[in-house]
C-alpha cells in the first residue's frame, strides 16, 4: 500500500506535467493569434478576400502572413487546426482534479466547518457546478445580451464573482480557487470544442462544396476567442494559487479571486492595445499594481487562515493509534511545526507553506502520506534540512506510515 502512495504521487506529477505542457502550447498559440490578428495591416493590392497581412521575423527567416476574414476562394491544400492543445489541457486538468481533489476529498475538498457533506455529494456538487458554468455562459452568449460584447463581458464578470463567493461556501479555500479556475477553463475549452472549431468546420465544408461561407460563423468564433483571451491569465493565477495559502486561505478569498479577474483584463488590455498599434495604455500597469496591493492587504486582514477540521476520520485514527505515533508526533512538532503552524515561529515564514498545519494529532494524521513521502522516503522536507532531522527520525516516519497502512504497530 505504501508503494501505491509513491506510484500515486508520480502519477499526479506526470498528469500535472502533461497539463503544464499542453497549457503552454494552448496559451502560446492563443496569445500569438490574438496578437497577429490585432496587428494585421491592410493594403490595396491584397488578394481577393484577404482582410490584412503581417510580416514577421523569427528563427533566422521572414514570414508573410495573410488573413482571410471569411475564407479564401479555394480550400488550401495544407490546413492546420489548433484544437488538441485546448482539449488535452482540459482533460489533463480534469485528471488533476480527480487525482487530488476527488481522491483526496476528505483533506483537500471538504471542509466540515464550511459544508459538512459526504465525499460523493461533494464530488457531485463539483461536477454539476462546472457543467452549469458552461451551460449558463453559452445560453447568455446566444441570447440578445450576446450581441453587445461589452455588456456580455460585464455580465460574465459578475457571474464569476458570484461563483467565487459560492465556491467558498462549498469547499475548502484551496479547492474553491481551483474550482473557480476549472469553472472558467471549462468555459474556455468548451468555446473551442463546441463553437470555434465547429464553426470553422462549417466554413471549410462550404468551401469544399463551392458555397460562399456565411460571415456570422467567423464573428461568433471571434467573440468566443476574445473571451478566452481575457480569461487566460486569471485561470493561471487560480491554478497556481494552491501553492500560496495567503491567496486562498483568508476570509476575503472570494474578493481576491474577483480582483484577479480584473487584473487579467488590465494586463491583456495593455498588450492587445499595443499589438493593435492603438496606443500605449501604461495606466493599466498602475491599475494592476494597485489591485495587487489590495489583494496583498486583503490576504492578511484579518489573519484568519482556514485550517483542517479537528474531527478524526477512521483513516486518521489508524495513524494516531499506531504505537510509534507519540515518537512521530514529537518528531513532527520538533522538526516541522515551527513552519507548519497557524502562527509560524520560523523567521521569514508568515504563513504555513501550502496551508498545511501540523500542530495537532488530527492534522499530523491527516497529512500522514505527505509526511511519509516528503520527510520519510525523500529529503524534500524540511528544506535543506534546516531543522536537522536525523536519518533515524526519517526511518521512524517511514516505519510508522508503512505499519499503519499495513495495520501493524512499529516500535
Amino acid at each position: 500500500m505504501y508503494d501505491y502512495a509513491i506510484a500515486w504521487d508520480w502519477l499526479t506529477f506526470a498528469v500535472r506535467w502533461l497539463h503544464v505542457i499542453t497549457a503552454v502550447a494552448w496559451i502560446g498559440s492563443s496569445f500569438y493569434f490574438v496578437a497577429l490578428d490585432l496587428g494585421l495591416r491592410k493594403r490595396p493590392d491584397l488578394p481577393a478576400g484577404a482582410y490584412g497581412e503581417e510580416w514577421q521575423v523569427h528563427g533566422g527567416g521572414f514570414y508573410h502572413i495573410q488573413k482571410y476574414l471569411v475564407a479564401p476562394a479555394n480550400m488550401p491544400e495544407h490546413l492546420i487546426w489548433f484544437k488538441w492543445e485546448s482539449y488535452v489541457t482540459w482533460l489533463s486538468g480534469f485528471g488533476m482534479l480527480c487525482l487530488v481533489y476527488y481522491a483526496g476529498a476528505d483533506l483537500y475538498l471538504i471542509d466540515p466547518a464550511v459544508l459538512d457533506v459526504s465525499k460523493p455529494m461533494a464530488i457531485a456538487i463539483s461536477l454539476a457546478s462546472i457543467g452549469f458554468g458552461w451551460i449558463i455562459y453559452d445560453l447568455i452568449c446566444k441570447s440578445p445580451l450576446g450581441r453587445d460584447n461589452t455588456r456580455l463581458m460585464v455580465l460574465l464578470y459578475f457571474i464569476l464573482v458570484g461563483m467565487a463567493w459560492g465556491y467558498t461556501q462549498l469547499f475548502t479555500g484551496r479547492a474553491a480557487f481551483v474550482h473557480l479556475g476549472a469553472f472558467t477553463a471549462t468555459i474556455m475549452s468548451a468555446n473551442v470544442f463546441f463553437i470555434i472549431i465547429p464553426n470553422q468546420k462549417i466554413v471549410v465544408a462550404d468551401l469544399i462544396a463551392g458555397r460562399t461561407p456565411d460571415p456570422k460563423y467567423g464573428r461568433i468564433a471571434k467573440q468566443r476567442s476574445t473571451h478566452n483571451n481575457y480569461l487566460t491569465l486569471p485561470v493561471l493565477f487560480l491554478m497556481l494559487s494552491n501553492h500560496y495559502p495567503l491567496a486562498f486561505g483568508t476570509e476575503f478569498n472570494w474578493i481576491i479571486a474577483s480582483l484577479v479577474f480584473l487584473m487579467g483584463v488590465t494586463i491583456r488590455h495593455y498588450f492587445n492595445t499595443r499589438h493593435a498599434n492603438a496606443g500605449n495604455p501604461t495606466w493599466t500597469w498602475l491599475a494592476t499594481v494597485l489591485l495587487f496591493i489590495v489583494i496583498m492587504w486583503l490576504s492578511t486582514v484579518p489573519k484568519a487562515l482556514t485550517g483542517e477540521p479537528e474531527r478524526v476520520t477512521e483513516a486518521q485514527h489508524r495513524f494516531i493509534t499506531a504505537q510509534a505515533f507519540p515518537k512521530v508526533r514529537d518528531t513532527v512538532l520538533g522538526r516541522c511545526s515551527m513552519c507548519h503552524a497557524r502562527e509560524p515561529g520560523w523567521e521569514g515564514i508568515v504563513v504555513a507553506p501550502k496551508g498545511v498545519m501540523l500542530e495537532s494529532d488530527a492534522e499530523i494524521a491527516a497529512h500522514a502520506r505527505e509526511i511519509y513521502l516528503q520527510a520519510g522516503r525523500s529529503h524534500a522536507m524540511p528544506p535543506a534540512n534546516v531543522t536537522a532531522i536525523s536519518a533515524e527520525e526519517r526511518q521512524l516516519l517511514v516505519a510508522w506510515y508503512e505499519a499503519a497502512v499495513k495495520g501493524g504497530n512499529p516500535e
